[in-house]
């Protein structure tokens, strides 16, 4: 079981990773608008982890132990959430040796209308595998979209989150999912400041952003 220390190395180090690779941006002075229409001051491209093999490689290490010590109970398949989940599940599964799903969005709109693609049967334990977790309202639908074909789903795990802890036990939490992740942006602020990747402004204005993002995004013309 991963204790705390193990956990804090998972963070710092996946952290790096996103650094060396240049899937961070920070730009407070234009923000990013996110999916959901919340202005944020920081963005996280996890998509360009696909493509740099070693870091790939220890992230997806570092994901199966965080599943393991998670999940109590066995695990029949891996599922991704279209799109961004969708390598990492296919990483995941072949490395766990399990069957690998994918979750749409929304049916497709011919055959069997179906959200849930690959070979499963009615109660099915699956994990569902995403790149990045905001507030959690896009995992929720895809929860929903496994849990209608007859899938039992519990757990959630990310590549990385912003941190909110409290936002995910009102949306994931209320449909009992537990939710973990590797890194989020309390350890990457840390980490960015620390090699200097981030001034010491640009880090305070993240974490300004990251103790009300929606006081902070409201200010500037977001959600």
């Amino acid at each position: 079981m991963a204790n705390q220390t193990d956990r804090k190395h998972i963070a710092e180090r996946t952290a790096k990773m996103l650094i060396d690779i240049e899937a961070l941006g920070a730009r407070p002075e234009e923000p990013f608008t996110l999916t959901s229409g919340t202005k944020s001051p920081v963005y996280i491209d996890c998509r360009r982890l696909i493509s740099f093999v070693s870091e790939r490689e220890e992230v997806i290490g570092f994901l199966e132990e965080v599943v393991r010590d998670a999940v109590d109970g066995p695990i029949d398949a891996v599922a991704g959430g279209e799109t961004a989940g969708i390598p990492y599940a296919a990483f995941l599964s072949w490395k766990m040796g399990l069957p690998m799903l994918y979750v749409r969005k929304k049916p497709k709109g011919f055959g069997k209308h179906a959200m849930v693609e690959g070979n499963f049967k009615e109660g099915t334990r699956v994990v569902l595998v995403e790149d990045l977790i905001f507030d959690g309202g896009s995992k929720v639908n895809f929860i929903n979209g496994l849990r209608m074909a007859g899938l039992e789903v519990n757990h959630a795990f990310t590549i990385a989150s912003y941190g909110f802890s409290k936002e995910y036990e009102k949306t994931l939490g209320a449909i009992g999912v537990k939710v973990s992740w590797l890194t989020d942006w309390p350890a990457i602020v840390e980490v960015a400041e620390r090699t200097g990747y981030f001034s010491p402004e640009t880090a305070d204005m993240v974490r300004e952003f990251l103790a009300d993002p929606h006081t902070w995004s409201r200010a500037r013309g977001g959600k």
